[in-house]
C-alpha cells in the first residue's frame, strides 16, 4: 500500500520516534487489510494502533467507542496534533450531524468516534456504504463478552461490520481479556483469520499493595500525606461512601472532589475539567471515573473499597503511571466489603450473570488474600506466563512475606484429579480432598474414593486457599469461562519431579508497610529548570483553556530539562514533540531552556 510510513506519521503528528511494543506489527497487519484482536495494557498506547492505519489508508476510520467523555478527549487530542477527527453522539443537533458527514463526503475528516448504538443505525449504515472505510476500530471490545466483566448487549449488533463490510479490516482492542473472552471477541465479531496480538499486561512501575482495612479513614489519610502534591484516584463502592471520603478529605486540607453518576453533568465535567488541569489533586469516585480521562501523571489509585473483579482492578490501577513513571496502587481489603458485594450480586435476576459475578468476586478475594507476588497473580489470569520469583514491587515481594513448600500439596491434588479423571473446579477439589460429603459428591459416589478425605487434616478453606495458590503460581491452570475448571499444565509435572520449586505463600494476611520513597534521580539544575518548563506549560495550557499535559507530557519537559535543546531542531528530537506542537510552542520553551542556561553562565555555574 501506498503512502507515508508509519514511523514518519508517528514522528510527524505524534511527536514519538519508536513504537511501544506490540504497536508497529499491529499497524502493519492492519495496514494490510487483516483482522486484528490486540489486547494492550491501559497506558500501552492502544489509541495509536488504529490512528495511525487511519491516517494512511484511504477513506475515512471509524472507531466505536462506548464514552461520551472518551470520545471528545481522544478527538480534542487529535485536534491539538493538527489530526481531522470528530465524533458523533446524542448530544449534537441536525446541523451538526449534517457538518460532519459532509467533512467525510468531502474527505477532509480522517477519523469518527461513534457509539455502538448509533453505528448500527440502518441509515448510518447505508451513509458508510456510501463513502471509502478506512478500517473499523472497536474499542474496549471486551463489552461483546458475555463472560467479561463489563458485557453490554448493544455490542452484540456489531457483527453487522463484518456481514456489511466485507473488506474493511476490524481491530478489536481491549485491556482486559482473559484467553476466553478473546475467544469470545473473535466468534462474537466475527473476525476473519485474526491476528492476536497480545501484550504484556506487566505494568512494571506500578507498585501494588494491599493493606488489611481496620481504621480505612485514618489509613487513607495516612497514604495521601506520604503523596502530598501528587494526582491520584480514590475508588469507592457507593456514592455516599463517595460524598463523606471527599468531605473529610476536604477536612484535613486535601485539594479532593466528589464524582459520581447523581452529580449534576456541569458538575462532572467541571470536576473532570479541574483534575486534568491539576487544579484539585484527588478525585474520590466510583468507577464511573476514569474511562474517559487520558491523564498521564496520575501517582496513586486507591481502592477504598474491594473492586468486584480483578478486571475492574487491573483496569482501574492501570489509570496510574501512564507516563512511565512510578506509581502506586493501594487497596484496602476486608471480609465485610466481601460479603456486601456478595449480597448484591445475590439480587441479581439474570443467573448466567449471577454465576460469573460470584465467581469473579472469588477470584478477587482470592488475590487479595494470597501470599504470592502480586504481578504474578495478575499475570496468570490473564493467561501470560510470569516465571520469575518475584517482582520486587509489590508488598508481597517487598516485604519478604513467609513462604512454604508447596510441593506435597500440589502432590495431594494432583493424585485427587488423577483418580477423578474429569475436569472438576476449586471448590469440588476442595471438597473431595477434604472429605467434605456434599450431595454433589455422594450422588457422583466420590466419597468412596480414595483420594476422598486425603487432606482432611486441614480445613476445607485451607484447600481452597491452597489451589488457589498453586493456580496463581503457575503450577496448575484454570480453564473455561462458564465452568473453570482445574487442569495440569508443563510446569505441574516438573515441580512434582523436584525439577523446580513449589513456593507458595503462608495463608495469614498481613497489612503491608508503607513503601519507602524513591530517592531523587534528577539534579538540582535540571529540577529547577524542569519547575520553569511546568511554569511556562501552565500559561500557555490557561492562555488557550485546555489541560497542561496536552500542551506537552511531563515526561517530554524531563527531556528537555536533561537535555537542554537549544534551537527548534534540536527540539524536533524530543519524546514527544511533533510538527504540531514544535510551530505552536516551541519557539516558548527554547527561549525559556536557553535563558535559563544564561543565567547559570552569568552565575559561574558549570552546565
Amino acid at each position: 500500500m501506498k503512502g507515508p510510513l508509519p514511523e514518519d506519521v508517528l514522528h510527524r503528528w505524534f511527536g514519538y520516534r519508536t513504537f511501544r511494543p506490540g504497536q508497529k506489527e499491529i499497524i502493519t497487519h492492519v495496514l494490510g487489510g487483516r483482522d486484528v484482536l490486540a489486547v494492550i495494557a491501559t497506558g500501552g498506547g492502544k489509541s495509536l494502533c488504529y490512528q495511525i492505519p487511519a491516517l494512511i489508508r484511504e477513506g475515512i476510520g471509524i472507531v466505536i467507542s462506548p464514552l461520551i467523555a472518551l470520545m471528545k478527549d481522544q478527538v480534542d487530542c487529535l485536534a491539538e496534533s493538527g489530526i481531522p477527527a470528530a465524533f458523533l453522539n446524542s448530544t449534537q443537533d441536525i446541523r451538526d450531524r449534517r457538518s460532519i458527514e459532509e467533512s467525510i463526503i468531502d474527505g477532509s475528516l480522517r477519523i469518527l468516534y461513534v457509539s455502538p448504538e448509533r453505528l448500527v443505525q440502518p441509515s448510518f449504515i447505508e451513509f458508510l456504504m456510501s463513502v471509502q472505510v478506512s478500517l473499523f476500530a472497536i474499542d474496549e471490545a471486551h463489552c461483546i463478552s458475555q463472560w467479561g466483566h463489563e458485557f453490554r448487549p448493544e455490542y452484540r449488533q456489531l457483527s453487522i461490520i463484518r456481514k456489511t463490510f466485507t473488506d474493511v479490516p476490524i481491530i478489536a482492542l481491549t485491556a482486559t481479556a482473559t484467553p476466553s473472552v478473546r475467544n469470545d471477541i473473535i466468534n462474537e465479531l466475527s473476525l476473519r483469520d485474526p491476528k492476536v496480538i497480545v501484550g504484556s499486561f506487566n505494568r512494571e512501575n506500578l507498585l501494588y499493595r494491599i493493606e488489611k482495612k481496620e481504621d480505612g479513614e485514618q489509613q487513607l489519610v495516612r497514604f495521601l500525606q506520604s503523596h502530598q502534591n501528587e494526582s491520584g484516584i480514590v475508588y469507592c463502592f457507593s456514592k455516599r461512601q463517595v460524598t463523606d471520603l471527599a468531605k473529610l478529605l476536604q477536612k484535613n486540607h486535601f485539594s479532593a472532589l466528589p464524582y459520581h453518576a447523581d452529580l449534576p453533568k456541569t458538575v462532572r465535567h467541571e470536576t473532570q475539567d479541574r483534575f486534568l488541569r491539576d487544579e484539585v489533586r484527588i478525585i474520590v469516585a466510583t468507577v464511573a471515573f476514569g474511562m474517559g480521562i487520558n491523564k498521564p501523571d496520575v501517582r496513586f489509585v486507591v481502592h477504598y473499597d474491594l473492586p468486584k473483579n480483578l478486571e475492574h482492578y487491573y483496569q482501574e490501577t492501570g489509570r496510574a503511571g501512564r507516563d512511565g513513571d512510578p506509581a502506586e496502587c493501594l487497596l484496602l481489603y476486608s471480609r465485610a466489603d466481601f460479603r456486601k458485594i456478595e449480597y448484591l450480586i445475590g439480587q441479581m435476576a439474570d443467573g448466567t450473570e449471577r454465576m460469573v459475578s460470584t465467581r469473579k468476586l472469588h477470584e478477587m478475594v482470592g488475590y487479595c488474600e494470597s501470599r504470592a507476588c502480586r504481578r504474578a497473580v495478575l499475570l496468570t489470569y490473564f493467561g501470560e506466563s510470569w516465571d520469575h520469583p518475584g517482582c520486587g514491587n509489590c508488598d508481597s515481594c517487598l516485604l519478604g512475606r513467609k513462604t512454604l513448600d508447596g510441593r506435597e500439596n500440589l502432590s495431594v491434588i494432583v493424585a485427587c484429579m488423577d483418580e477423578l479423571r474429569d475436569d472438576y473446579g476449586v471448590s469440588y477439589l476442595a471438597d473431595i480432598i477434604s472429605g467434605t460429603a456434599d450431595e454433589r459428591v455422594t450422588a457422583r459416589g466420590h466419597d468412596t474414593l480414595a483420594c476422598f478425605g486425603s487432606g482432611r487434616q486441614h480445613r476445607r478453606g485451607l484447600w481452597v486457599y491452597w489451589i488457589r495458590e498453586l493456580i496463581s503460581c503457575g503450577y496448575l491452570s484454570r480453564y473455561g469461562s462458564r465452568y473453570p475448571v482445574v487442569r495440569k499444565n508443563p510446569r505441574t509435572k516438573k515441580a512434582l519431579a523436584g525439577e523446580i520449586p513449589v513456593r507458595i505463600g503462608e495463608p495469614e494476611f498481613q497489612s503491608a508497610l508503607p513503601g519507602e520513597p524513591d530517592e531523587d534521580q534528577y539534579s538540582p539544575a535540571e529540577n529547577n529548570l524542569y519547575e520553569i518548563l511546568r511554569d511556562v506549560r501552565r500559561s500557555i495550557a490557561d492562555d488557550l483553556d485546555i489541560p497542561a499535559f496536552r500542551v506537552f507530557p511531563n515526561r517530554t519537559l524531563r527531556e528537555m530539562a536533561r537535555t537542554r535543546p537549544g534551537c527548534l531542531e534540536d527540539l524536533r528530537n524530543v519524546y514527544g514533540v511533533g510538527e504540531r506542537r514544535l510551530m505552536q510552542y516551541g519557539r516558548l520553551f527554547i527561549k525559556a531552556i536557553n535563558d535559563y542556561s544564561d543565567h547559570e553562565v552569568a552565575n559561574g555555574r558549570i552546565l
